[in-house]
């Protein structure tokens, strides 16, 4: 896969909560770097993630690549719902840096967290 297929192969499978497809689009050392959970390797993330989560929209603004670079960011709209039922929404820049053979490196996150933090600290209550 190029860079943007692995981009938007991310992005499916995150919304369709196929955890372990995600994961396999990372390498074997590959991390989350997220502003609520943490940075983690890729498989402890998504499967905290998938277990606080029930559905997610994922709607694409845009892919930016660089060029002569490895690294690529996403712009996407997040419409998350908690297992509690909560819902939140916000923006989100998944900025990724993929290895020589496409697999990610690292998936740093950035986004408000202010209403997101609220609710997941609420989960864990």
């Amino acid at each position: 896969m190029n860079k943007k297929e692995v981009a938007n192969k991310y992005l499916e499978y995150l919304e369709k909560g196929d955890i372990n497809n995600v994961v396999d689009l990372f390498d074997i050392n590959g991390i989350v770097d997220s502003p609520i959970y943490g940075v983690k390797k890729a498989d402890e993330f998504y499967r905290e993630l998938s277990n606080d989560t029930t559905n997610s929209e994922l709607f694409l603004k845009g892919i930016f690549e660089q060029t002569n670079s490895n690294d690529l960011a996403l712009y996407f709209t997040y419409k998350w719902t908690l297992q509690n039922n909560q819902e939140v929404e916000f923006d989100v820049v998944d900025i990724i840096e993929l290895d020589s053979k496409n697999k990610i490196k690292k998936l740093k996150i950035i986004y408000d967290t202010v209403v997101a933090r609220k609710l997941v600290d609420k989960l864990k209550e």
